[in-house]
């Protein structure tokens, strides 16, 4: 901890939190590319804006064809990478506030990407920002990366890549505090079936999202529906609702509760519970055969043991979420998974077990992608040095963590996510209402700070 840094920090209090309110704002969800743009002008422009902020601090920067940027300050043999990105999730439902209003309310900023990852991302330009204005001499370049693609498919990432070198050490704060230095292996699957249906299915936005709604149109008057619907709503965590769609069909909507696919327990997957439901209803045909295949497979577990895949060794234990689904007149077009996998998990055995399972209810694979685990070892210099400083700052040792989540860390051999969620505290990543408190805006940009300071000033 720098006395000078931490005063220059919170001097600077109301253009942290203004600054970010500003980045907020900017709705950088993936959308249709453009010119310079390949995630979208709002992904575009929040890159542009939060590159604009590095320079008025007069860190060089560059802006990587708009798949990512970073903001350099100092010199060295070496350098330190500070991973952030910009891009976030869809806003989803149930909000008190507008999703990228950065409304202030109680002390707290709510809005979409002030947990992840835009709040730390601010953070971090400040914290070393202060670092600059107080003078103190760096022995490694500082780095901030500041992605647009985590969200989704890593391109930025790969695009950096491609045309730069890698940092030497690096950490994104990205994940929890006090240091995460063990990530599961991550599963993404998407399955489909071609057939004659009378169902249409709707649900979730992305692979990384546990849905929070899931609507059907069902082949039945509402007469034949409603008992059912208002059976299963009674005395569950889940609202379901029923209405007419002419006199021989019916849409039903299921509401839950989104959450981020890493932690699927903390979020009510929806679309679980619409194929529960309609399991309970008179369907004919190979549309019941596949809801009771799907139900038989999912039932309203996270922990993948239906399906032949719970497990568990030290990075943690197996989670699956049943992200999205796409069913219409032609059958199953998408029905996406995201599982987080323990490390000694092999790939082919998840791709196999789902195979096999999805089989039996004439479900095919369409694709699938797999990232490795990642681990660092805790005597490590970066993991060592990280620890201390929470340490410090938080008044109380903690031991490294392990996670299902994947950030930019395994990016880099040498990298561990630090920060930016604090033991204790609620962190609504992914979900409704997300938001920092600004006490913990302040402590996340000194800690950050910190972080820096420990690992590249002379």
């Amino acid at each position: 901890m720098n006395p000078a840094v931490d005063q220059w920090i919170d001097e600077h209090q109301s253009s942290i939190i203004a600054s970010l309110q500003k980045c907020v704002q900017a709705k950088s969800v993936e959308e249709a590319p453009a010119p310079g743009a390949p995630f979208g002008a709002e992904v575009k422009k929040c890159l542009t804006e939060t590159l604009d902020l590095a320079k008025s601090f007069g860190f060089s920067t560059k802006d990587m064809d708009g798949y990512i940027g970073y903001a350099d300050f100092g010199a060295g043999n070496e350098t330190l990478g500070v991973m952030c990105h910009l891009d976030v999730v869809p806003e989803g439902t149930g909000w008190k506030y507008p999703p990228y209003g950065a409304v202030i309310a109680d002390d707290k900023i709510y809005g979409r990407g002030t947990l992840d990852d835009k709040g730390p991302a601010i953070a971090t330009l400040y914290a070393l920002a202060a670092i600059k204005e107080c003078g103190i001499p760096l022995k490694r370049k500082v780095r901030v990366l500041l992605g647009c693609d985590e969200e989704s498919g890593w391109q930025c990432m790969a695009h950096y890549k491609a045309h730069e070198a890698m940092p030497e050490l690096a950490f994104s704060p990205d994940a929890e505090y006090p240091l995460v230095n063990s990530e599961k292996a991550i599963f993404r699957g998407s399955y489909k079936k071609e057939f004659a249906s009378k169902l249409k299915i709707e649900a979730g936005t992305r692979p990384n999202v546990v849905p929070g709604l899931a609507t059907a149109i069902v082949p039945l008057p509402v007469s034949r529906v409603l008992a059912v619907v208002d059976a299963y709503s009674c005395g569950s965590v889940f609202t379901c609702e029923a209405v007419e769609r002419g006199s021989d069909a019916s849409e039903i909507t299921v509401t839950g509760l989104s959450a981020h696919a890493s932690m699927p327990e903390q979020g009510k997957n929806a679309l679980l519970a619409l194929i529960d439901l309609l399991s309970k209803l008179p369907l004919e045909g190979e549309d019941a055969t596949t809801i009771a295949g799907l139900r038989d497979i999912f039932k309203l577990e996270t922990n993948g043991r239906s399906a032949g895949l719970e497990s568990a060794d030290d990075s943690g234990a197996l989670t699956l979420n049943v992200a999205v689904a796409h069913w219409d007149e032609n059958g199953i077009s998408e029905l996406t998974l995201d599982i987080r996998a323990p490390i000694s998990l092999p790939e082919k055995h998840v791709v196999d077990t789902l195979n096999a399972h999805f089989a039996r209810a004439g479900i095919v694979p369409d694709s699938h992608a797999y990232t490795a685990g990642h681990y660092v070892d805790p005597e490590s210099e970066l993991v060592k040095k990280l620890l201390t400083v929470y340490e410090q700052r938080a008044g109380e040792y903690l031991p490294p963590l392990k996670i299902g989540g994947g950030t930019y860390a395994r990016a880099i051999p040498n990298a561990v996510a630090f920060g930016c969620e604090r033991p204790g505290v609620e962190s609504p990543v992914h979900m409704p209402n997300e938001f920092i408190s600004i006490e913990d805006l302040m402590f996340n940009t000194k800690m950050m700070a910190d972080a820096i300071l420990a690992l590249a000033a002379e």
